[in-house]
């Protein structure tokens, strides 16, 4: 909770004022509202969570605010873990699974209800309805979620106080809830493990929200083309502020921070400062990606010629990107391993640098001995959700040594990097990083690229690009 400011203008309440803001309010209880689009889906996620666990109690919170300085707060983000069995964005909420005898559970979602005005908290609070805006009430979110709601104030002493049962909560979220149960750290994790696993597969709500998410991010790149020359009279900035914008407008924020990465901040992998000059010449690396309100991501990356066009040089370096992704692209298939789309990548990046001479071949040993790695730096993709690094915490069985499933959605993104003070590579190619990433689906006969309406070849780059300049 922040702590609030001691050298507030008001130093106290009349009596009369306080009797003033507990009158005059009118009923806004809603009556009118339904069962969510996702609840039947979260229900469908609880069971098969509670047939890993029969007889366990499971304690999955939202989280809290979090403060930034004395009463100001970072903006609010409930664990993926509680949005993905709830449907719900509610902050210091908490899903419970209550084993029942016969092997199952029942479910429940702690709230924080709706300020009362019998007390002077409702308006003087520094989280409360009159400062942040109105919370649903506890009979409102029942309708919503289709799942019984307690009183979240009450939930370190009803969890302390329950009947005995194995308990394991999901770490790290809600301090006070943590306190009032006994767990094991390793079965702990194991719940965690068991959350990332069934977030693997995607159903169909949650693969339309990925298309939203996706067509979002493609209408954010094509502002950010628009106003290229604005960048290029600002800076890295102007193209952050651009996508954000389009983030804002169709969702509920970017996903994770924007990489805005000009000239040779392109070959920082995770540059989010965005205080750089962009400069005619150079490459562009932006990887962006548009939460939906339901706070599924996009995980996108273009990289464009600020001038419109590739330089001779930047066309080799971007076309042997392409052709990597392109390879491992054609790896992403139902039955495949998973880290088959991976080293489709990296062995043709591999071979390329081989060619260039810029490490030691053949290619299929300098891939073997991992040479390649520094100048591709990262793996080549990952899977995508709620999170924009989603699962990461799924068994390593079901993710990274698995197979692909229908269902699945994952990033395809290998890159170059030639860092601007690599002595290896000759002084031309320093400061040089490309990237491109696209976001698959996993469909029953192979794959689709949900980001498909993004050119990626460098042809259709700049293509597309003039056309937007018009």
């Amino acid at each position: 909770m922040a702590k609030g400011r001691k050298n507030g203008l008001y130093s106290g309440i009349s009596e009369e004022l306080s009797a003033l803001m507990r009158t005059g309010w009118a009923d806004t209880e809603r009556h009118d509202l339904r069962l969510g689009d996702q609840a039947p889906y979260a229900a469908r996620r609880r069971a098969a969570l509670s047939a890993r666990f029969p007889g366990e109690r499971l304690v999955i919170p939202s989280g809290n605010l979090k403060t930034r300085s004395n009463d100001d707060t970072y903006p609010f983000r409930p664990h993926s873990a509680y949005v993905h069995m709830t449907g719900d964005r509610a902050r210091d909420g908490a899903l419970v699974l209550e084993p029942r005898a016969d092997g199952g559970h029942d479910a429940y979602c702690y709230q924080l209800p709706r300020d009362g005005r019998d007390t002077d908290e409702f308006w003087t609070g520094a989280t409360s309805e009159l400062w942040m805006g109105r919370r649903r009430s506890l009979a409102e979110s029942e309708l919503v979620l289709g799942l019984p709601c307690r009183d979240v104030r009450t939930a370190a002493a009803d969890l302390a106080a329950a009947s005995p049962a194995p308990t394991r909560i999901v770490r790290g979220v809600d301090p006070a809830l943590e306190a009032a149960v006994t767990t094991d750290e390793e079965r702990d994790d194991e719940l965690e493990e068991a959350l990332g696993d069934l977030r693997l597969v995607k159903d169909e709500w949650e693969i339309a929200e990925l298309r939203k998410a996706v067509d979002s991010t493609v209408r954010g790149f094509t502002d950010v083309i628009g106003e290229l020359s604005t960048a290029v009279a600002t800076s890295e900035r102007w193209i952050e502020g651009t996508f954000f914008r389009r983030a804002r407008l169709e969702g509920n924020s970017v996903g994770y921070g924007s990489i805005c990465a000009a000239g040779e901040h392109a070959t920082i992998m995770h540059w989010t400062d965005n205080d750089g000059p962009v400069r005619p010449g150079d490459l562009l690396l932006l990887d962006a990606g548009v939460e939906t309100h339901t706070l599924y991501t996009a995980d996108v990356t273009r990289t464009l010629p600020v001038s419109g066009t590739f330089t001779p040089l930047q066309r080799t370096v971007y076309d042997a990107v392409y052709d990597a992704q392109e390879a491992g692209m054609a790896a992403v298939k139902p039955g495949a391993a998973y880290r088959d789309f991976h080293e489709a990548s990296q062995r043709h990046l591999a071979a390329r640098l081989v060619e260039w001479g810029f490490i030691a071949g053949p290619a299929e040993r300098a891939y073997e001995l991992g040479l390649q790695r520094r100048f591709t730096m990262a793996g080549t993709g990952h899977m995508l959700g709620l999170d924009v690094h989603d699962c990461a915490h799924a068994r390593n069985e079901e993710y990274v040594d698995g197979v692909l499933a229908p269902g699945m959605v994952l990033t395809v993104e290998p890159g170059l990097y030639f860092q601007p003070d690599d002595l290896t590579v000759p002084e031309e190619w320093r400061g040089i990083g490309v990237r491109i990433e696209d976001d698959l689906l996993v469909t029953e006969d192979g794959h689709e690229n949900l980001s498909a309406g993004l050119p990626r070849s460098s042809g259709d780059v700049e293509e597309w690009m003039a056309r937007l300049a018009g």
